[in-house]
């Protein structure tokens, strides 16, 4: 396939994903609770539970905390283990314990869009006009994953962005200045997370050709990104230690993962699914 022609099939599949984006943004109903649920996790809980590590005084409480965390902080950043008690306790949830929910939001936002990127088809009646139009199927499959994909890594963006500020400024001075984000959390944003949020994607896509309602199809996709999500979240703190082994190999291995299931969806996916006639094999 040359350049010219690889280069009409994107214009061809961004086309579907354009339609599919710029219903999305008018849908209020969706990508408003969905705002609120990336607020609450990227700026809410990170602000209160450093408010009050940072804001307390010391206390034996917070010495044991500190205590406990020394081990964590040691693998972290070596300027942690010259922290106070306060230091270390927000080094350690800032960096790693509130880490993980970088994991959480961009897959609820990807999961919910790939729940009803084909059934929705069908419920609203355009299906059979994908299913007859000059579009190949390879077209169309790609341009629903893009919009699946593309709200969650855009959400991955901005609340590692607001994640980033929220740390900083509230912890900052516990920790002595600008520390985050880290090597680890560059690692786990650009690297780790985009494969995970493919996997899902693709198999949600897959199983939304599967089920005859949107509904059903939301049962589906929770029921896939729970364990997506509980395996990302424990991976992501790998990530975070030692991110120039751990995020490197499952990293890779995660890419090797989404790529398989990328084409295993693609081979799958037939016409015949937009208009409700069959399953996919």
């Amino acid at each position: 396939m040359d350049n010219a022609t690889m280069t009409q099939s994107f214009r061809l599949a961004w086309t579907v994903a354009r339609v599919d984006l710029l219903r999305l943004f008018k849908s209020r109903d969706y990508w408003g609770p969905l705002l609120i649920v990336g607020l609450v996790f990227f700026v809410a809980i990170p602000a209160v539970a450093l408010l009050t590590v940072t804001r307390i005084e010391a206390s034996p409480l917070l010495v044991q905390v500190g205590e406990v965390l020394d081990g964590l902080t040691t693998r972290l950043d070596e300027r942690a283990q010259t922290l106070p008690a306060q230091g270390r306790t927000a080094f350690a949830l800032a960096v790693f314990l509130l880490a993980p929910i970088a994991v959480v939001v961009p897959l609820t936002v990807s999961s919910a869009v790939g729940a009803q990127s084909i059934v929705g088809e069908r419920e609203r009646g355009t299906g059979e006009f994908l299913a007859h139009s000059p579009l190949t199927v390879g077209q169309i499959y790609a341009g629903k994953l893009m919009a699946s994909l593309i709200p969650g890594y855009l959400a991955t963006l901005v609340g590692f962005g607001l994640y980033s500020i929220v740390v900083n400024v509230m912890a900052g001075g516990a920790v002595g200045g600008w520390f985050f984000p880290t090597a680890g959390w560059w690692a786990l944003v650009l690297w780790v997370l985009p494969p995970f949020l493919a996997i899902a994607v693709a198999v949600i896509v897959r199983l939304s050709a599967k089920v005859r309602s949107t509904a059903a199809a939301q049962q589906v996709a929770s029921l896939v990104s729970l364990p997506v999500i509980i395996l990302a979240y424990g991976i992501a703190g790998g990530a975070v230690l030692d991110p120039t082994r751990a995020a490197v190999i499952i990293g890779a291995m995660a890419w090797v993962g989404a790529a398989y299931a990328l084409i295993r969806g693609r081979r799958a996916f037939q016409r015949d699914v937009l208009l409700g006639l069959g399953d996919e094999g």
